[in-house]
Formats: C-alpha cells, structure tokens, sequence
C-alpha cells in the first residue's frame, strides 16, 4: 500500500513537522506501508482554470500522477485566514473526481488560534466527502502553542493524538483493501 503524505502548503515548516511525526507513527505500527511526502513548495503551481488536463505543465501532471498512484493520503494543512491555503484546494481542483474514492485519509491541520479548527470540519471534510473518501473520524488539530522555537511538537497530549490517527489510519487502510475503487455512477 502506498501512502501519500501531503504538505497543503507552500510556507512555513509547522505543518511539515506534523507529517513527519505522523509519518514516524504510521511506521512505529509496523505496517509496512510505502510512505511519501509529496511538499506543495517543491512544485510549480498553475491556477486550475477547467483546461484539459493535458494543457498543464509538467509539475501539475506529476502531482496529479502521485494522486493516482496513492493508496492513501494523510493531508495536512495549515490555516491561514479562517481557509484551507488555496494551493491545496487548487491541487483538489486537479483531481477527478474518482480519484481518491473509497481511500482512506487522515487529516492534520495547525493553526494560530484554537477556533480555526472548524475549518477541517466545514471546508475540508466536504472536499474529501465529494471524493468519497474514507476519512478517519479523529483529526488531529495543532497550535503554534504545541510547537518549540525549533517547530518540535512539544505538548504530549497532541503526541497521543497523532499516534492513535496513525493507528486508526492504518485500520482504514487495511479496510479499504477489500473495497472495490469501481464507481457505480458517474460522479
């Protein structure tokens, strides 16, 4: 099974930090999934304008190819301005519409108040319900309050939340096995 490990965002390092631990707490259970970081910076972006796929440069095909080719996909997001980075909802606006469906997804999400996380639950869970993912009920939410100077997760309770996503994540991923990625429409 092959696991994308998104980084929603072109600045900054917290949201990075998350993944990384995320990413040591999927491989501490043993699975022995394949685990890749796919970082929005290292890409050049074009605005998602409707165009045909193939009318893109080479970096956006690339991205969606990654997409296509992950099994799951832990996402992680920054909040900036009470919204997910339009980066990340343009890299969403790549994708067809079956091509995360009935995968399984966990989210990350760090932000600099404690109110931004509702965007996950009103802007970011709709997104990945209309791919049809199968998203983990128990996202895990930074403040910059958890982090060092160095961007080290320092509070211990957001350790514990990170390392049960990475359990019940690699639950979902073993369920999604054994369900068929068929549409039965044409959604």
């Amino acid at each position: 099974m092959k696991v994308l490990f998104l980084d929603g965002t072109i600045i900054g390092n917290k949201t990075g930090a998350v993944l990384e631990m995320v990413r040591s707490y999927i491989e501490e259970t043993g699975c022995g999934y394949e685990l890749e970081i796919l970082k929005l910076a290292d890409y050049t972006h074009q605005f998602v304008d409707g165009r045909p796929a193939s009318d893109y440069n080479d970096d956006m095909k690339k991205l969606v190819h990654k997409f296509n080719e992950a099994d799951g996909y832990i996402v992680a997001t920054p909040v900036f301005q009470g919204s997910i980075p339009g980066v990340l909802k343009n890299v969403f606006d790549m994708l067809h519409p079956h091509t995360m469906r009935y995968k399984p997804v966990s989210i990350v999400a760090n932000g600099g108040t404690y109110q931004h996380h509702l965007v996950i639950e009103n802007q970011l869970k709709p997104i990945l319900d209309y791919f049809r993912c199968l998203v983990t009920p128990n996202y895990v939410y930074t403040h910059r309050s958890h982090f060092d100077r160095d961007n080290n997760i320092i509070d211990n309770d957001v350790h514990d939340r990170l390392r049960e996503l990475a359990r019940v994540f690699v639950k979902y991923a073993e369920m999604s096995k054994r369900l068929s990625k068929d549409a039965l429409d044409d959604d």
